[in-house]
């Protein structure tokens, strides 16, 4: 194996793609280091991730389905049309928590190692995935509870698994670059997810929303992906991919992805010295 250093002007910045795999193992270590830390030294450990969307889904089928009374004349039970929209929700504001304090948490790291920092805010997404499957516990329960047969179409969620991994790395990038410089962001972070959380189709339909201003409501990424999610779980929910507004939220995400990559790159050489 070739241990040679290499110093050349601007070497950094040419090999930045393949230095994020040479230190995948930086990257297998940091994950599973965050999987260990989340639930350590609690009582009840990882049923965490069972227990609080749980009780949110109770929450969301007594407000929305018997005070807003938004339950629809569906034949599937609404607790399983909630959680459809719970399920992608809940690993979103996971991620972009998670993500977004992802640099100030690792200072010590940063400061004394050289590595791509994008290696951290990708780890603690990928690790809310593992909370992500977990609670998919609960739907396969549901299923059984009140024995729902769910579409053929649930074999297409792996497409809406990216969609959602994407919907959160984005935003959850370029919060945690802008969390290094302006410390702000950490109070600013939960408002957005708890106002996020109200204007996404969690506990209602999307189709609820008036036809003209569709196009504006899907500028919500997790639109289009809880959409897709309830798609994939509830037989007669519509098909997203034959409406525009989910390919304007797949479009929001792609380009906020683009732009946080852009930005992150070009301050994160500064993050050492700002952190």
């Amino acid at each position: 194996m070739d241990h040679r250093i290499i110093i050349e002007p601007g070497r950094t910045e040419k090999n930045y793609w393949k230095d994020l795999w040479r230190y995948r193992e930086l990257f297998y270590i940091l994950s599973w280091r965050d999987v260990k830390v989340k639930y350590k030294q609690t009582t009840l450990g990882v049923l965490w991730a069972i227990i609080r969307p749980l009780l949110t889904m109770i929450v969301f089928t007594f407000v929305f389905g018997k005070i807003a009374k938004m339950d629809t004349n569906s034949s599937v039970p609404y607790s399983i049309i909630v959680f459809a929209g719970l399920l992608p929700w809940q690993f979103f504001s996971n991620a972009l928590t998670e993500s977004s304090g992802s640099l100030v948490g690792n200072t010590n790291l940063i400061t004394k190692v050289y590595f791509p920092r994008l290696i951290i805010p990708v780890s603690s997404v990928i690790t809310s995935f593992i909370d992500f499957f977990i609670s998919f516990i609960i739907l396969l329960l549901l299923f059984i509870v009140y024995g729902y047969m769910p579409p053929v179409e649930i074999f297409a969620m792996p497409i809406f698994w990216i969609m959602a991994f994407l919907a959160s790395f984005g935003p959850g990038l370029y919060l945690t670059a802008l969390n290094v410089k302006y410390r702000d962001f950490r109070y600013i972070i939960p408002f957005i997810v708890q106002f996020g959380l109200f204007i996404s189709p969690v506990g209602y339909s999307s189709s609820q929303i008036p036809e003209k201003w569709q196009w504006l409501y899907a500028m919500n990424p997790m639109v289009g992906v809880i959409d897709g999610f309830r798609w994939c779980i509830v037989k007669d929910a519509p098909n997203p991919l034959q409406h525009y507004p989910f390919y304007i939220s797949v479009g929001v995400t792609l380009f906020l992805v683009w732009l946080a990559i852009y930005k992150f790159r070009k301050m994160e050489k500064n993050f050492a010295d700002l952190i």
